[in-house]
């Protein structure tokens, strides 16, 4: 009985303890989570009111997993950047103006089985635009692409010309365009092929690449479906941006310069990573539909008059 009693009053001290520590948590309005593998990792949101939140956010951090099945040999990482004009929506005829890959591949491939990548090799071309040559200031002040670097530049067919030379010296399609490995196309949103490719390629009057073709990794969603077993409140998804991703798997900050265009592929490029380590299975998560038409696109239309409507 003794024994017992000395139990019970051991755990009443700890409670009382984890008690007292909980009054002297910080409160932020950012949530912070210490995602270092295999530790105990407090997530401080703002409107905790009471213990029992309070224990409930305090979560583990599992290991770094094993090897899981990953039905892709490659990734491609595209984070364009395109003109731009102050006050316009999404529905503006945006020209790529830089094209930035990271190709990624397995390094510990096992079977069908991987948990590491590695980024292979890096291409990257600024894009002359055709339609509206000049970049507005907005543009420039946005992405840090100036004026002289997009004059010197190919422009939008002569740049996937030379990309599917770096896509043929890597084995991933045939000199014909055929595809030869499994590889998919992975970008922050479904933004980059679904909107900014369709538009360049109708601006440029061509047809999009086969290899071009076919469902995107959306890897904000992906991030934000795979911390949401973690951390609570859910982030949205608008919110995710690059930097909020590698905050919210406990990677250092972004590195480089935000809307770089290859800035931003390298840190999607590092978020695929620990994707991979935490036994996330990549794989196409949105569909993209090539012939998405917008308005300005209508049969005989002129781009500059609907703009004017």
């Amino acid at each position: 009985m003794a024994s017992d009693l000395w139990h019970l009053i051991a755990i009443f001290l700890s409670i009382m303890c984890l008690i007292w520590s909980y009054k002297f948590v910080s409160r932020r309005n950012q949530p912070a989570l210490d995602t270092t593998p295999g530790a105990a990792a407090t997530l401080v949101v703002s409107g905790a009111d009471n213990f029992a939140d309070w224990v409930s956010l305090n979560l583990f951090v599992p290991a770094a997993a094993s090897k899981v099945k990953q039905s892709y040999d490659a990734f491609l990482i595209l984070d364009v950047e395109a003109t731009c004009q102050r006050g316009f929506d999404f529905d503006y005829p945006n020209e790529i103006i830089e094209f930035p890959v990271c190709l990624m591949r397995w390094k510990d491939r096992d079977g069908d089985k991987a948990s590491q990548l590695e980024v292979i090799e890096e291409f990257r071309s600024f894009v002359k635009p055709s339609w509206r040559p000049s970049l507005s200031e907005f543009c420039t002040e946005l992405t840090g692409i100036t004026q002289d670097q997009v004059d010197a530049a190919p422009e939008f067919p002569a740049v996937l010309r030379s990309f599917r030379g770096f896509l043929v010296k890597h084995r991933l399609i045939e000199k014909n365009g055929k595809r030869r490995l499994r590889f998919c196309w992975c970008s922050d949103g479904p933004f980059d092929i679904r909107d900014f490719v369709v538009k360049q390629c109708f601006i440029s009057k061509m047809p999009i690449p086969d290899w071009m073709t076919g469902d995107v990794l959306d890897v904000r969603s992906l991030v934000k479906t795979h911390t949401s077993k973690i951390i609570r409140p859910i982030p949205r998804v608008g919110t995710l941006n690059i930097p909020a991703q590698l905050s919210v798997l406990g990677l250092s900050p972004f590195q480089g310069r935000q809307h770089s265009g290859i800035d931003d592929t390298r840190n999607i490029a590092r978020i695929m990573t620990q994707l991979a380590l935490e036994g996330v299975r990549l794989q196409p998560n949105t569909a993209i539909n090539p012939r998405r038409r917008w308005y300005w696109m209508g049969k005989s239309q002129i781009i500059e008059e609907n703009l004017a409507h």
